[in-house]
């Protein structure tokens, strides 16, 4: 169920509140284009500054206007607990297919401290989790060792790896097995990633590019297909340049640039983001006329 190509969402705001038209616009713009999952409340939704009666909406929103037809993957983490419990409760209340639940931020916790955070989520809930180790973003980084001990557990399904390292990928797949899922948290990365035993992407690119991205996802992993596989790196070519300027700034302001160039959404984004300075436009707009996205 959790594979391909699975889109982060970006949050749409209009004078600094949730613009829930545009966003109901940009879930079905997912569903006609092939778009295999949405993680609505994630890092790239802009999860840090929604408030939580927004986060909830958000994950509403999309369970009920995807009908099921596509899995809803919610970002229900934080550095608390409790609230991480509480958002995860809301999540399958509500109909959500799975918890995307990051490492605790700031707070730097142990091994055992992650474990035994992602083990309460776990016990106090029957929904699916993956868990989202992001160390640039959360400083803290979950070891395969940790990793194995969670994926012992009912609801632990598998990873959101942003950690960079495609040797993970060959880690954890021998320690915890072809069932473990393996999702890249990083578009440029995915190529290989899939390569390794990834089953697909968390993609940040997906917001502006849901087709290609879908396709791209569907050559990669489909196996012993050489035509395939050259039309992976075909559009993995294509797509990179674009990877890559989403990034120059921090996520989401360049995708939200992007979004509203493609007239999906505004590029208002709330501080501590600002919107993403000269030089930053014309290198997304560049990379989009590069993949014919303009």
């Amino acid at each position: 169920m959790f594979k391909g190509s699975i889109v982060a969402l970006i949050t749409p705001f209009k004078d600094s509140k949730l613009d829930e038209d545009c966003y109901v616009s940009l879930i079905h713009y997912h569903l006609k284009n092939g778009t295999s999952g949405i993680v609505p409340a994630g890092t790239t939704g802009e999860s840090p500054t929604l408030n939580h009666k927004e986060h909830e909406r958000v994950i509403e929103l999309c369970v009920k206007e995807s009908k099921g037809k596509i899995p809803i993957i919610a970002g229900t983490g934080s550095n608390s607990t409790s609230e991480a419990i509480s958002l995860t409760k809301y999540a399958e209340k509500i109909g959500a297919n799975a918890a995307l639940v990051v490492t605790p931020y700031y707070n730097k916790p142990t091994q055992e401290g992650l474990y035994q955070h992602f083990k309460a989520i776990n016990d106090n809930t029957s929904i699916p989790i993956i868990i989202y180790n992001i160390p640039p973003r959360s400083v803290v980084d979950m070891s395969v060792d940790t990793m194995s001990r969670l994926f012992e557990l009912k609801n632990i399904v598998g990873v959101k790896d942003a950690t960079g390292d495609l040797d993970r990928v060959d880690q954890q797949r021998k320690k915890m097995g072809p069932d473990f899922i393996q999702l890249s948290g990083e578009d440029g990365t995915a190529l290989e990633f899939n390569n390794r035993g990834g089953v697909g992407c968390i993609s940040v690119t997906a917001n502006v590019a849901p087709k290609l991205c879908s396709d791209f996802q569907e050559a990669s992993t489909a196996k012993n297909n050489s035509n395939l596989l050259a039309k992976a790196k075909e559009i993995n070519d294509k797509l990179m340049p674009l990877h890559k300027s989403l990034f120059i700034e921090s996520s989401p302001s360049p995708v939200k640039y992007a979004s509203s160039l493609l007239g999906l959404s505004s590029d208002e984004v709330r501080l501590p983001l600002v919107k993403v300075n000269e030089d930053t436009k014309k290198a997304v707009k560049s990379a989009m006329e590069y993949a014919n996205l303009l």
